[in-house]
């Protein structure tokens, strides 16, 4: 299969002088560069290829879904469209169009500083029960009314007042973002999320970033251990452990998600992230997602609720303060596992 090659003519990474990302994505049967296959410039205008566009549960904002990424992860459940070239091409005036009607039917306004998938949790968990029996469920958080809940492809929530860019990343070229970001934050009230990997944000890209609206990042950190990085993501890890540092410089809101890999990236190595977070500001909310098989890692096993529980403690006594578990009914299966729960994570974490 016929593959392109990073270069300085081809590579915006290449040409900041850092290391090109794995960013092949596979369309008519070559391997192209994931900038040149799912980002084009179209009659004076740059265009993205986006698979969907829809409110998500349960982080109860619009997700745009992107073809195209700059890391191979071996984990990826996206890989169907992040690393093989599909969707509709839309411009930044599509994307506000999509923002507008969006934004009419938005049910919970946030501050700038809830700008994240983790607040989410903190007013909705998503179960629906208040719709569908009439009643709340034991730990519903108490904070909305029924009028604030609606209905998505993805299950019943608030639709709170933020836009976010997720699957593919490719945050190495941030001209489309800052396109969209900029548009969005003319026309309409929407903060602006990006879900990242990290990888494509260079100090430059930052600066765009920042100076076209973008509001907060969830920075997804594969691993600490750069060998284990590179095994999981095809790519370093030097660059992007200095992000997080990198956009709290430039005031952006912050949220850091991390995945219990069994055998790969264990509770200790979560507790050393943990630390390096805690290190820039103890508040920082941090996800740790239960790992589940997919793509390339079909083989490997789900965690178990005592491993994800040594995660949370290493964490915690790393120095976080807002700590939550995530993908819950992956490894806590029974009334024993949620028992084990409520006896050594607080509520709010799970």
């Amino acid at each position: 299969m016929k593959e392109q090659t990073p270069n300085k003519e081809t590579c915006a990474l290449v040409k900041q002088e850092y290391k090109p990302g794995s960013c092949l994505v596979e369309v008519d049967g070559k391997r192209l560069l994931g900038c040149q296959a799912t980002l084009r410039l179209q009659d004076g205008k740059l265009q993205r290829l986006i698979t969907s566009m829809h409110l998500s549960r349960p982080e109860n904002y619009l997700s745009i879904y992107q073809s195209g990424c700059n890391l191979s992860c071996r984990k990826c459940h996206s890989w169907y469209f992040s690393k093989q070239a599909t969707g509709d091409w839309r411009s930044p005036e599509d994307i506000l169009a999509v923002a507008r009607n969006y934004e009419a039917q938005v049910t919970l306004v946030e501050p700038r500083e809830r700008s994240t998938a983790w607040h989410a949790h903190e007013s909705c968990h998503c179960c629906g029960a208040c719709v569908i029996s009439g009643e709340r469920s034991p730990r519903c958080p108490g904070v909305l009314e029924l009028g604030e809940i609606t209905f998505s492809p993805q299950g019943f929530g608030p639709a709170r007042n933020i836009i976010a860019f997720t699957g593919g990343d490719l945050t190495c070229r941030p001209d489309y973002y800052a396109g969209c970001a900029q548009l969005i934050k003319e026309n309409t009230a929407l903060w602006i999320l990006i879900e990242t990997n990290g990888y494509g944000l260079t100090p430059a890209n930052m600066d765009s970033l920042k100076d076209s609206g973008v509001d907060s990042f969830w920075l997804d950190i594969k691993a600490e251990d750069p060998e284990r990085h590179r095994w999981l993501t095809g790519c370093d890890n030097q660059w992007i452990l200095q992000v997080p540092e990198e956009l709290l410089k430039r005031d952006f809101v912050l949220e850091v998600l991390s995945l219990y890999v069994p055998g790969v990236v264990e509770a200790e190595e979560l507790g050393r992230i943990a630390a390096r977070l805690a290190a820039l500001d103890p508040s920082i909310p941090f996800t740790i997602l239960a790992f589940f098989p997919e793509h390339q890692m079909q083989d490997f096993r789900t965690p178990t609720v005592e491993e994800m529980i040594k995660a949370y403690e290493n964490s915690r006594t790393a120095g976080l303060t807002q700590i939550r578990l995530g993908n819950l009914g992956v490894f806590a299966k029974g009334v024993e596992d949620y028992r084990l729960l409520a006896e050594h994570v607080d509520r709010e974490a799970y």
